[in-house]
């Protein structure tokens, strides 16, 4: 571990919930892929900073999930001096925060404008894990409810596993169903041995009569969770494996102590559109959605997306 990454392990360590696409094992796993990471602290304020190479010597900065803490006014000087510095085109920042509160004014004053462009998705589902698990399953949908209890009771059974390649293979098989790209296996192998050895991470399989039926990748940072991967068969669809073992991600995620977990990622549409596409829409991430919607929770968005540009001749 570098003096770097200490640095800002001792630094994250010391602020009440910071999300994980902050953490040093992001940036480690990051790095593996192309990015180069670069940490920035002013007082009670930090940022994590990836930068992506561009042709003739240029790159571009990505600020995901921060900065954390309270003086972001303070540290922009120096983000901008390193941007500079690394002949950044722009700067996008994706802050943790929800929209609604102040964040657009300050973002604003100090030279951002609103992108349309995204890089996480903006709308979510969060979970209240302080809730006991009864209270939890009374805010689901009545059928979630039911297909949980009826894995259970058909005898689908949930377990972690280090099996990347068996996990690997069925997000192949969902990726060419639903006609959607997939990261490659060296990309879910390394997240899971960058963050698994923490306890940062859990890869949890469903089975079915040794066959494997659904599977996911939970994430855990702080006091929060998140649901980032996941994937499912065509066979045995009536078992509702994938209920199965989103509830037992849950359930882990409050073994962990974690107060919320986030679902991750929903169509881009408000409560009322969305509630009224729940039964009759099935394009885009509508199925995906109704799948989700099931468990309850409390539908949020982010901030969005805000880009400084350093390079307009580039664009």
């Amino acid at each position: 571990m570098t003096q770097t990454r200490q640095k800002w392990d001792a630094f994250l360590s010391q602020l009440p919930n910071p999300h994980i696409l902050q953490s040093s094992q992001w940036g480690e796993f990051k790095s593996i892929f192309g990015w180069n990471v670069h940490h920035v602290i002013f007082g009670d304020t930090g940022v994590q900073i990836l930068f992506r190479k561009l042709p003739l010597g240029f790159s571009w900065g990505y600020i995901p999930k921060g900065p954390v803490g309270i003086n972001w006014e303070g540290i922009w000087p120096l983000v901008d001096r390193e941007c500079r510095r690394r002949r950044s085109v722009f700067l996008k920042v994706e802050p943790d925060v929800w929209e609604g509160n102040s964040t657009s004014k300050r973002l604003l004053s100090s030279g951002f404008h609103l992108s349309p462009h995204h890089i996480q998705p903006p709308r979510t589902l969060i979970l209240d894990l302080r809730l006991s698990e009864e209270e939890i399953l009374s805010q689901m949908k009545q059928k979630t409810r039911y297909n949980i209890r009826l894995a259970s009771k058909k005898g689908v059974l949930v377990s972690p596993s280090d099996d990347i390649h068996r996990f690997y293979q069925l997000m192949v098989e969902t990726g060419d169903r639903n006609e959607y790209g997939i990261h490659s296996l060296d990309y879910y192998q390394m997240a899971y041995d960058i963050f698994h050895p923490s306890g940062l991470c859990e890869m949890l399989l469903a089975e079915y009569e040794s066959k494997l039926l659904a599977a996911l990748l939970v994430f855990r940072y702080g006091k929060r969770a998140w649901y980032f991967y996941g994937a499912s068969s065509q066979q045995h669809r009536n078992l509702m494996a994938s209920y199965a073992v989103q509830w037992k991600a849950i359930q882990w995620a409050q073994s962990q102590g974690c107060l919320e977990y986030d679902l991750w990622g929903v169509p881009d549409e408000k409560l009322e559109k969305l509630e009224s596409g729940f039964l009759n829409r099935n394009d885009g991430l509508w199925g995906v959605y109704r799948f989700k919607r099931g468990f309850g929770g409390q539908l949020k968005r982010a901030a969005g997306a805000w880009d400084r540009v350093y390079q307009p001749a580039y664009l």
